[in-house]
């Protein structure tokens, strides 16, 4: 029978303070449809500050979440488990937060237990989590593989995340077809080779964004 254990988590406030009230919010959509040189009071424009700001409810969802607290119930019954559990291809919808434009991309998550497990369900929660804030991949990354190190304190982690930026393949450079790929190897990813190869083998067969 699993044992489950909770792990405390640090209180992180709360994350509706300073925020400004969904009137504000509605009336600044209104603000850029005037900026950008259309009348939001024409028909077609009268119900977009509302949807705007519920799409922003779920865009940016993870800032009322905390990730540690995501990764709290563990379970310490794994009759001496000791290799790579990847959970790969996680897809994930975020907001580049120079532009606030769109990254769409997935990611590959991967752990080696010390004393316990996480249930995978809670490891795509926590790619979820920090996609829907502003982010920029690079953060993303870190943020996933740095939570999990310091909540479970297993012996490695690794995380590849690849997404397509539309702050570059649909304005500036206007480069379609582009994705960028990053990485953070921590413990026994970093520390050997031969792990480290062993993961990127198992994520290499579905590592390009379909």
């Amino acid at each position: 029978m699993n044992v489950e254990k909770k792990i405390a988590a640090p209180d992180q406030g709360s994350a509706d303070a300073g925020r400004p009230s969904r009137e504000e919010a509605e009336e600044a959509v209104r603000t850029l449809i005037r900026w950008a040189g259309d009348d939001p009071a024409r028909d077609g424009l009268l119900g977009t500050p509302d949807r705007v700001v519920r799409a922003y409810e779920e865009y940016f969802a993870g800032y009322d979440e905390d990730p540690q607290d995501l990764l709290g119930r563990t379970f310490d019954e794994t009759e001496g488990y000791d290799e790579i559990v990847v959970l790969k291809d996680i897809p994930f919808a975020s907001h580049c937060e120079h532009h606030i434009a769109p990254m769409i991309g997935k990611a590959h998550v991967a752990y080696i237990p010390d004393k316990r497990v996480v249930g995978i369900s809670k490891m795509a929660r926590l790619v979820e989590v920090y996609a829907r804030r502003l982010q920029i991949q690079e953060k993303l990354t870190a943020q996933i593989a740095n939570t999990m190190e310091d909540v479970l304190q297993p012996k490695g982690v690794a995380v590849v995340v690849e997404a397509y930026h539309e702050c570059m393949t649909t304005r500036g450079i206007d480069k379609p077809g582009v994705s960028l790929v990053t990485s953070r190897m921590l413990g026994a990813f970093r520390d050997n080779l031969a792990t480290r190869r062993e993961f990127l083998a198992m994520i290499s067969e579905t590592s390009r964004i379909s």
